[in-house]
């Protein structure tokens, strides 16, 4: 039996009774809504409403409304903002999406770099090995090197998702050298130096391998 909206904010009701609808099964994904003069009957309130309530579902990427086509559904619930789902992860879940993001960053920086980023990158190996040994320090370096390689992948979506993890992959790396602090650090620097010396040779798919092998190290450090 359809549900109606009695109380204000009527459009938030609207939509929230709509996404209800959604997450019920009532519509499947890709589905077309029925139109507005019957989702306005069927929850008591006016058309006006009803746009309101799909314009703020499509905004958060439930619906979507296509001129002359209607209204379709495009997910079937509201997704979690990017900072709920970092702050949720473990850190385990967030080092193996940095070994999706930095594996093929690393391979299309072999390919795309150019000579001032491998200078930079070189640069950035450089500092790392010769930073201060306290933990926020060496973890600042080591990302700023990390950074410099998937900006170097000429790839604005891998870097905006590389950022996104910063804050998170920081923090649980700090807290981890301040109980376990690296047991090599020798090796861990010749590392970060056969990936850099695969990307500057471009070679991408040894910079892949490479990096994903230094990252899995990581993963297997927090497990």
């Amino acid at each position: 039996m359809a549900q109606i909206v009695h109380r204000a904010p009527l459009a938030a009701q609207a939509a929230e009774i709509l996404l209800g609808r959604i997450r019920d099964g009532e519509f499947a994904l890709g589905q077309r809504l029925p139109g507005e003069t019957t989702l306005a009957a069927q929850l008591g309130v006016g058309r006006s409403t009803v746009r309101e309530a799909i314009r703020e579902l499509a905004g958060k990427g439930v619906l979507d409304s296509r001129q002359g086509a209607g209204v379709f559904v495009t997910a079937l619930d509201v997704s979690d903002d990017w900072d709920t789902v970092l702050r949720r992860a473990s850190i385990t879940t967030v080092i193996e999406a940095r070994i999706a993001i930095e594996t093929e960053a690393a391979a299309l920086a072999a390919e795309r770099r150019t000579p001032a980023q491998l200078r930079a990158i070189r640069a950035a190996l450089a500092a790392r090995a010769g930073a201060d040994p306290a933990p926020e320090a060496h973890v600042d370096v080591d990302m700023a090197l990390h950074r410099l390689i998937v900006v170097a992948s000429a790839n604005e979506v891998l870097v905006e998702l590389f950022d996104g993890f910063v804050p998170r992959v920081r923090t649980a790396m700090v807290d981890m050298l301040k109980i376990r602090p690296t047991a090599s650090p020798e090796a861990d620097q010749a590392a970060h130096a056969a990936v850099v010396e695969a990307i500057a040779d471009r070679d991408p798919r040894r910079a892949a391998e490479l990096s994903r092998a230094h990252l899995n190290t990581l993963k297997f450090a927090f497990a």
